[in-house]
């Protein structure tokens, strides 16, 4: 009878340990979807930034500018005209 118990409570204990170790992995593996899926999330929620060319062209615009100014091509009131275009006030 003792032997028969021992035999039942190794099983059940082994049985337990196996569904424990089952479940743990099926754990894992959505944490590791969850975390997957919440870095795409972040990755698509990031801005582009297309702003970084614009305020080049407008730089280089005004630097244009300035040369033309420099050069006597451009005089003051055009020059403050074009500059104010550029920058858009």
């Amino acid at each position: 009878m003792a032997t028969r118990t021992a035999v039942v409570a190794g099983t059940a204990t082994a049985v337990s340990g196996r569904v424990a170790h089952r479940q743990a992995q099926k754990y894992d593996q959505q944490a590791a979807q969850q975390q997957q899926a919440a870095a795409q999330q972040q990755a698509a929620a990031q801005p582009a930034a297309p702003a970084a060319p614009a305020e080049d062209e407008a730089t280089a615009q005004l630097k244009n500018l300035a040369n033309l100014h420099s050069q006597g091509v451009l005089t003051d009131e055009e020059f403050s005209a074009a500059k104010a275009k550029v920058l858009g006030i």
